[in-house]
């Protein structure tokens, strides 16, 4: 009987040798430069109760929510009519529990559950995989990694001038320069959706305009036209988004417009931080018209956005001031900034900026004629992989050419070959597979040759 090919589920992928030592190059970059700036790894579960995911992401974010099935009774006692229907009651009865959305919402989670036991502000970073369920597409998947990085329990600008400054630094350490950091502020969006008359329409406002660059500014116009908005005055709004100028002449603009309020206080401040850190070359763009569509961000918020290869953003995150609230601890704010693992690695992929190195399984290959070679062999691989260098040998017995095709296919750079003569000589056949060039060393020689490449 015929059976089907196996698939996985869209929006989910696989990844090989190659895609695996890929990603973690970019996870061991990012985790070495959040310790640099001194934060601390937590884990949290994959699963969070259904309760603490809903109702922070806005109505779009919660239709994306992975919800987890009830096993059991709560099956048996919903009749099929209200299953097949799928009425809000059957949901509420047969799910109590989700796949996280992001790593930001557990995290408020997890502060408030242990903040007897952490001091503040509390530094945390987080790399583990979330899922929405959204249309797959190029960028976009149903799983994914976060990698995030959260300062709680202070109110200092200080916080957004190091997550920028930190920013940078992982870009620069993946060797990757084609982004712009965007930056807006939620208080001047509000202020922005008061002015054209969508006073208590805050969130749909920047649910909206979060939209621009996706469908562009009419579609945009016609939208907020339909939720109330002043038409003369939007189209000002319009227009100072489109503005070309640098970062403090927008933000003049705007108090032209608008007036003086926190949002433009604290971006001057802000800006004012890193003028004080003496870092050049900074890629930051004051964008008036950036919202992205969290309910929970009140402050400073920030995108990524990669101006060389066709993606959506790859790093984003701001500040929020009462995440923790909603779980019953007032008053804790908060900021933090997430890396998109995926998106990172389609760029570094499309700009062709991964090591060489990353391709290779090991450092030397073991090959032999036969038996007594092979055994011979194996003393010489536990003196290399004691001198620190990866090593393998081939596990079979096998013709000599199918033992360097294995090495050329896993990109092993070097090829020492065992036979009877070289075991009574104690010097080996050494290959080197990108050149051809083959010379006979010993063993401390091999070892000599390969550890300052190591």
């Amino acid at each position: 009987m015929a059976t089907s090919k196996p698939s996985i589920p869209k929006g989910t992928r696989d990844f090989g040798p190659l895609q695996s030592a890929r990603r973690s190059y970019i996870i061991e970059i990012i985790k070495k430069n959040f310790g640099k700036y001194g934060f601390n790894q937590i884990e949290t579960p994959a699963m969070e109760q259904l309760s603490v995911l809903t109702g922070k992401y806005g109505d779009e974010g919660d239709q994306l929510l992975f919800k987890i099935l009830n096993s059991g009774d709560y099956l048996k006692k919903t009749s099929t009519e209200d299953y097949a229907k799928g009425s809000p009651h059957m949901l509420n009865l047969i799910s109590e529990k989700g796949l996280r959305y992001d790593l930001t919402v557990p995290f408020a989670r997890f502060v408030v559950q242990n903040q007897h036991d952490i001091s503040f502000p509390f530094k945390r970073f987080q790399v583990q995989p979330v899922w929405r369920a959204d249309r797959p597409q190029k960028g976009r998947y149903r799983e994914f990694y976060q990698c995030d990085a959260d300062i709680v329990g202070s109110d200092s600008l200080w916080n957004e001038a190091e997550l920028t400054l930190l920013i940078h630094d992982v870009y620069k350490a993946l060797k990757y320069d084609g982004f712009v950091l965007k930056i807006n502020h939620r208080e001047l969006l509000n202020e922005l959706a008061r002015y054209v008359g969508l006073t208590g329409k805050e969130m749909p406002f920047c649910i909206t305009i979060d939209k621009l660059d996706k469908v562009g500014a009419d579609k945009v116009q016609e939208e907020l036209l339909a939720q109330g908005a002043n038409e003369g005055k939007l189209r000002a709004v319009i227009n100072l988004f489109e503005q070309s100028a640098n970062n403090s002449t927008k933000i003049e603009l705007f108090k032209e417009l608008i007036g003086e309020n926190k949002g433009t206080t604290e971006l001057l401040a802000y800006f004012d931080y890193l003028d004080r850190t003496g870092t050049k070359n900074l890629q930051i763009e004051l964008d008036l018209s950036l919202a992205r569509g969290l309910t929970y961000y009140t402050g400073i918020i920030f995108e990524v956005k990669a101006t060389d290869v066709q993606i959506g953003s790859i790093t984003g995150g701001g500040r929020y001031d009462n995440l923790t609230g909603v779980f019953g601890l007032e008053g804790i704010s908060g900021v933090g900034i997430s890396f998109g693992l995926d998106r990172i690695y389609d760029v570094l992929e499309e700009k062709n900026l991964f090591p060489e190195s990353l391709t290779k399984s090991a450092d030397v290959l073991i090959a032999h004629f036969d038996q007594e070679c092979f055994l011979h062999g194996i003393g010489l691989l536990n003196q290399l992989r004691n001198a620190g260098i990866r090593a393998e040998i081939f596990p079979d017995t096998a013709k000599i050419k199918k033992q360097f095709n294995y090495a050329d296919k896993n990109a092993i750079p070097y090829v020492l070959v065992v036979g009877t003569d070289e075991i009574a000589k104690k010097e080996y056949s050494f290959k080197n597979m990108r050149d051809g060039n083959q010379e006979m060393l010993s063993i401390e020689s091999v070892v000599t040759r390969l550890h300052p490449k190591i």
